[in-house]
């Protein structure tokens, strides 16, 4: 008579994404590695590539603002409400606009940190907590919309007022 056997006790399987899909783990490491993987000794202040990248001129905080967007991406992946996609986006022009300004921008990407702002948004609405934004979402969504229109215009208001200049003393 065979002897009975015991059955296989498996370990519980990993919950694995979809192909294609970011998992949180990576996500949240982009973050870290953008806004803060390095520290100054004796301090709180940490940094990321974000901050070193954007020291090149021009084109470093071009590159850190595309990287940003996987993070976004991955929200959208998960389906996100679209005023949370539409803040990440925000945060992601704020560092990236801020950014480009020499020396100031390098300072501001060491305290304005996008990439972790943007993965606590996901957790956060990911996990159900909140079912409708709160008046402040909508009040920064707002406040965004009057600060990007009043960039958009100030370019074309300097530019007015310097043919004016020019007017007047010719």
């Amino acid at each position: 008579m065979p002897e009975p056997v015991e059955p296989e006790i498996l370990p519980p399987l990993k919950r694995r994404s979809a192909p294609g899909n970011i998992s949180d783990e990576q996500l949240d490491q982009l973050a870290s590695l953008l806004d803060d993987v390095f520290n100054i000794p004796g301090t709180k202040i940490r940094f990321g590539l974000d901050a070193l990248i954007g020291l090149i001129p021009g084109l470093g905080d071009l590159i850190t603002g595309a990287m940003s967007f996987l993070i976004m991406y991955g929200a959208w992946q998960r389906g996100l409400p679209r005023v949370t996609l539409a803040r990440m986006l925000a945060n992601i022009g704020i560092d990236t606009v801020i950014g480009i300004v020499p020396i100031f921008g390098d300072a501001f990407d060491v305290m304005w940190k996008s990439n972790r702002m943007n993965y606590n948004l996901l957790k956060r609405a990911e996990a159900g907590a909140k079912k409708s934004h709160s008046l402040q979402d909508w009040l920064f969504l707002m406040l965004l919309a009057l600060g990007m229109l009043a960039l958009i215009s100030l370019p074309f208001i300097a530019l007015v007022l310097f043919f004016r200049l020019i007017r007047g003393q010719v």
